[in-house]
């Protein structure tokens, strides 16, 4: 890799849905080995402004100079020939695939019949002059989170790209991996190979490896210049404005009341009928948080489907206040247990009905929404989402609004809102603030210590290291299934932590 990357320009790009603005006369400079970060929360542009350099979108006004010429971009394989690449936040690889298939398919002039020895001269000679090298003849399916997302880099990389943009990169990475992978990005943008567009909201990898940062808000540039000169106060005030966040979660200090849920070698099987959880034993105690550490893909979701009921236990027992337990609506609702699983759209709401419908899963039955049992009081129903999208500040048109109409981030706050406002007992939560932004995030956090300061139990498993070291009192790390780590909080080790996520 000897050609250096081009000098960029964004000049005025500006992008309007109906009555949004979501991009606003927006302007950047990436001179040949840049690293610049973008920060922004939900629905500050940031996407919209990738899509326009990608091609996805058409911009209203506005130009891409790339080395001092304008270039219009069509289309993602204008952008692909400028040498522009987007390495998204999930993999987009074929776990059927070899690595050297993968790499083949992602290219620009890929033959009806590949030879390949040819093509293997070409990868092999490509993986010499690269800082990190994966085997060729590996499956997909049997590489770990980190050598996918480094396979993803390379895809870019080995199809010409000289502008590498990451749309949250290390979402699904260890501490350790993130930091393997953006420490190599930081040093080829050095050497100037590569420039570098990094799209996240991890502050720590912005401080860590970008030189400059800009901050979008409402589709404008509000702030931005070099890292150093910047302090994370700065970058996040730009960020939320006047709505500042909240101060961290404040734990009272209280002593865990009795075990209020138990899981007794819980084993369930995935879609495919293999164990995705081994005999897990994990105790929670009233005024307590358990944190569960793990990649995506370890068997979180199955375990959470099944303390929902929306999955079949293969063995062990699930109990509550010391009794066995059987998840239905009416068990849930009887034992004051509440699941938040991740991607709620999919699994947690009804993207047809309405928010106020959806806010009612667990109590449109109960007296104070029925008339004589049987037919429901919709003022009533509305008047309960009224309060809660007030108190959860989720934005939408109204109680009647549909749930699909409802942004990623507010149908998250919707999901949040019917969990977090009853009295729960126990709480069961995946990743609870995904897709929120920095405020909303922080109050989530809040909301989760404010129930186990008031004595519920909460089981929570999430991705971001960072909010378990925060909330949690203890912490757990799962494994391709299997708990193989527990640390109290206060010896916590983000390396450790990280290494057994990893592997053990």
């Amino acid at each position: 890799m000897s050609v250096v990357p081009p000098a960029v320009e964004i000049v005025g790009l500006s992008k309007r849905f109906g009555d949004l603005q979501a991009l606003d006369d927006f302007s950047l400079t990436l001179p040949p080995g840049a690293f610049h970060a973008i920060l922004g929360e939900n629905g500050a542009g940031k996407s919209t402004l990738v899509k326009c350099v990608m091609g996805y979108y058409h911009a209203d006004a506005g130009r891409i100079v790339v080395d001092g010429e304008p270039r219009a971009i069509a289309g993602p394989r204008d952008a692909h020939a400028l040498g522009f690449g987007l390495v998204y936040q999930h993999f987009t690889l074929v776990p059927s695939m070899t690595v050297a298939e993968n790499l083949m398919l992602g290219t620009r002039d890929l033959p009806a019949v590949i030879r390949w020895d040819e093509a293997r001269a070409r990868i092999d000679g490509f993986q010499r002059r690269m800082p990190f090298r994966i085997e060729p003849d590996r499956l997909v399916s049997t590489l770990a989170a980190g050598e996918k997302q480094r396979l993803e880099i390379q895809k870019q990389l080995f199809r010409g790209c000289r502008v590498l943009i990451l749309d949250e990169p290390t979402s699904v990475l260890t501490p350790e991996e993130a930091d393997q992978i953006l420490g190599v990005l930081r040093e080829m943008t050095a050497e100037r190979l590569l420039t570098v567009v990094m799209i996240t909201h991890k502050l720590r990898e912005v401080e860590t490896f970008a030189r400059e940062v800009t901050v979008l808000r409402a589709g404008r540039r509000v702030a931005g210049g070099r890292v150093g000169e910047l302090s994370r106060a700065d970058l996040v005030g730009a960020m939320v404005g006047g709505d500042a966040p909240t101060d961290a979660a404040a734990r009272a200090r209280r002593e865990p009341g009795p075990v209020a849920l138990e899981l007794d070698g819980l084993t369930v099987l995935n879609d495919r009928g293999a164990a995705a959880v081994s005999e897990v034993s994990i105790v929670v105690r009233a005024g307590e948080i358990v944190g569960v550490a793990g990649v995506s893909g370890n068997g979180q979701r199955e375990l959470v489907e099944a303390l929902a009921g929306q999955r079949a236990r293969e063995s062990g027992e699930i109990r509550v206040a010391g009794t066995r337990y059987t998840p239905s609506r009416a068990a849930l609702r009887a034992r004051r247990v509440h699941v938040l699983p991740e991607e709620p759209l999919a699994n947690a709401c009804v993207r047809g009905m309405s928010v106020a419908e959806n806010l009612a899963f667990r109590s449109y039955d109960e007296p104070r929404h029925t008339v004589a049992g049987v037919f429901l009081r919709r003022g009533a129903l509305r008047a309960q989402a009224r309060e809660l999208i007030a108190r959860y500040r989720i934005r939408t048109q109204g109680p009647d609004a549909r749930l699909d109409t409802l942004s990623g981030g507010n149908v998250q706050r919707t999901v949040l809102a019917r969990a977090l406002s009853a009295d729960a007992a126990v709480l069961v939560v995946q990743n609870p603030c995904a897709g929120l932004d920095i405020a909303a995030t922080a109050e989530t956090r809040v909301r989760l210590m404010a129930a186990r300061n008031g004595g519920a139990a909460v089981l929570l498993l999430s991705e971001d290291l960072d909010e378990l070291l925060e909330v949690a009192d203890r912490i757990v790390v799962m494994f391709e299934g299997r708990l193989v780590y527990e640390t109290a909080r206060e010896t916590a080790d983000l390396s450790t932590i990280g290494h057994y996520m990893a592997s053990v």
